[in-house]
């Protein structure tokens, strides 16, 4: 039996999109009432009036992609002793 959290999770629709003209990427994480947005450097978040985001938008994405495409992750990740908790 799937909880109600569950179901609202199946139930969401997250479509990817670009505009090559304007170079933005675009994710919408669902359809729900934009009510307000807030921007972090190229990045805008657009949320619902309960604070839940539905739209990301990537702005100069080609430049966001190809950096994103030079990082390389690392093989071992190294978590000091003290920091995991029992």
């Amino acid at each position: 039996m799937k909880t109600k959290k569950q179901k609202e999770i199946k139930n969401k629709t997250a479509r990817f999109s670009y505009e090559p003209e304007a170079d933005v990427l675009a994710w919408e994480i669902s359809g729900m009432p934009i009510n307000y947005a807030k921007e972090i450097g190229n990045i805008v978040v657009h949320f619902t009036k309960n604070n839940v985001p539905v739209l990301v938008e990537i702005l100069e994405a080609s430049k966001f992609l190809a950096k994103a495409k030079s990082v390389k992750t690392r093989e071992k990740i190294s978590v000091p002793r003290y920091a995991v908790m029992a």
